[in-house]
């Protein structure tokens, strides 16, 4: 079993304590975002867990437990967003330079081929035209350079639930402009140079769950929970199935996500996963570190005593 910690939220920035919990209580537990009373009970005990894969902007919080982490035997790996967006765009992102200190500790500490950079995604704005994302692509990369093997990027997608932030970012001087509306020769020349960027850095580009065909740049489509990387990477063979959860486009492979929506405080204002930062910031101060659930106080029931429940006669 592969578990996503979390495309829903930012569990290592914003809930390490209470992910450890679970790994030492062995579980934890996951109400279906669309009916609350539907809950999963996850087995975390390193003898289930294949992978655990890591999304974040920030996994500073979790470092302190990186070694448990290892004495205990898990696998793991980072899909790690890193980009230098204004703050009208990504308004509560660490600051670049220290993002990019924390990507090359980490990367120090658990090797280049298990931290994976994600510019992603890229969002065209009179503040960030393709001129803004090529410096900025460029920069980063030298400065990851040795650091990290792959480079993941997609264009942005616009969520209905992001539709009021977006419109509001346009009054504050930031209009969003879709990649489809762009002249092709410009964004050709970006995502070519992207490519070309990575290549000289040592990374391999790859795009995330991307509509918009653009192997004919050079960048095939990738898999964030990826069998061949995690065959490659750690030696075992996990699920090959794709997972039906995710988008069409989507690559990857079954996980499952012990995240809940509404939860994540960075703020960015195209998330999908957060219907109201209100909402979010109310459920992060009401969390509970001890909870078996990120957000509420969930039970759950072990699958094995509901299965003796339901065959006693």
């Amino acid at each position: 079993m592969i578990i996503s910690a979390s495309r829903r939220t930012d569990i290592p920035a914003f809930y390490s304590q209470w992910f450890m919990n679970r790994i030492r209580a062995g579980y934890c537990t996951v109400p279906n975002p669309f009916n609350h009373t539907q809950v999963s009970w996850i087995d975390l005990s390193p003898e289930e867990v294949d992978v655990i894969v890591f999304w974040t902007r920030n996994p500073r919080p979790l470092f302190p437990y990186l070694s448990e982490l290892d004495q205990l035997g898990y696998r793991y790996y980072f899909q790690y967003t890193l980009m230098a967006n204004p703050q009208v765009i990504d308004p509560k992102v660490p600051p670049i330079d220290i993002t990019i200190k924390t990507f090359r500790e980490l990367s120090e500490r658990i090797g280049a081929g298990r931290v994976i950079w994600r510019y992603d995604p890229i969002v065209f704005t009179l503040l960030t035209p393709p001129s803004f994302h090529q410096e900025t692509f460029t920069k980063i990369a030298q400065s990851l350079s040795g650091c990290t093997t792959r480079a993941v990027i997609s264009l942005v997608d616009i969520y209905a639930k992001a539709m009021k932030r977006l419109g509001e970012m346009s009054d504050r001087g930031a209009p969003l402009q879709l990649p489809a509306s762009m002249d092709p020769a410009v964004l050709g020349t970006l995502l070519r140079s992207l490519v070309t960027v990575a290549k000289e850095n040592g990374m391999k580009i790859s795009s995330c769950a991307e509509d918009m065909d653009l192997s004919g740049f050079g960048i095939l489509p990738g898999k964030c929970v990826d069998d061949q990387y995690i065959q490659q990477t750690f030696g075992i063979e996990v699920a090959h199935k794709k997972d039906p959860s995710q988008r069409k486009a989507c690559g990857c492979v079954i996980s499952k996500d012990i995240g809940m929506y509404d939860s994540c405080l960075f703020g960015c204002q195209y998330c999908y996963a957060n219907n109201s930062f209100e909402r979010a910031r109310k459920n992060y101060a009401d969390h509970d570190p001890q909870s078996p659930s990120l957000i509420g106080w969930f039970e759950g029931e072990k699958p094995e005593a509901r299965l003796t429940n339901e065959t006693v006669i």
